[in-house]
């Protein structure tokens, strides 16, 4: 995720689009930056049911107790999704991640209306995965 921008900047990127196109193809490129996911992490714990697209998510702990993502989607979009996903959950202790509710970043982000249904019931049960397996680790510790 090192080529990812930091939150504010995802948030001054989106508003600098002048349209959905624009906003559309920034989301494809941020998908693009994503390290490739590794073969042994496309495991069946690991993929997002409720998503049209086939979508892998994992997540571990760093060394500081912050939840560290992998990820990948079969769909452009859909990974570029992945992507801004992370971006706000970065850096995040899996507490924290249980505990923010990242859906008015969308919203501010004017990404939620702009989405097809299926895609934005994708994007929920990301949003959902997410903190059930933070919930795990927060578990585990």
């Amino acid at each position: 995720m090192a080529g990812l921008p930091e939150k504010d900047k995802l948030i001054r990127n989106f508003s600098r689009c002048l349209n959905w196109e624009e906003k559309y193809l920034y989301v494809i490129e941020l998908g693009g930056q994503l390290a490739p996911l590794p073969e042994q992490q496309r495991q069946a714990d690991n993929l997002i049911s409720g998503c049209q697209s086939q979508v892998w998510i994992a997540m571990t702990l760093s060394e500081e107790g912050q939840v560290v993502f992998a990820g990948d989607s079969d769909a452009a979009i859909v990974k570029g999704l992945v992507a801004v996903v992370f971006i706000l959950y970065r850096d995040l202790t899996p507490q924290q991640i249980v505990s923010l509710d990242v859906r008015p970043f969308f919203a501010d982000l004017a990404l939620s209306q702009h989405l097809t249904p299926s895609r934005s019931q994708g994007l929920e049960a990301m949003i959902r995965a997410i903190r059930s397996k933070a919930a795990g680790l927060l578990a585990a510790q």
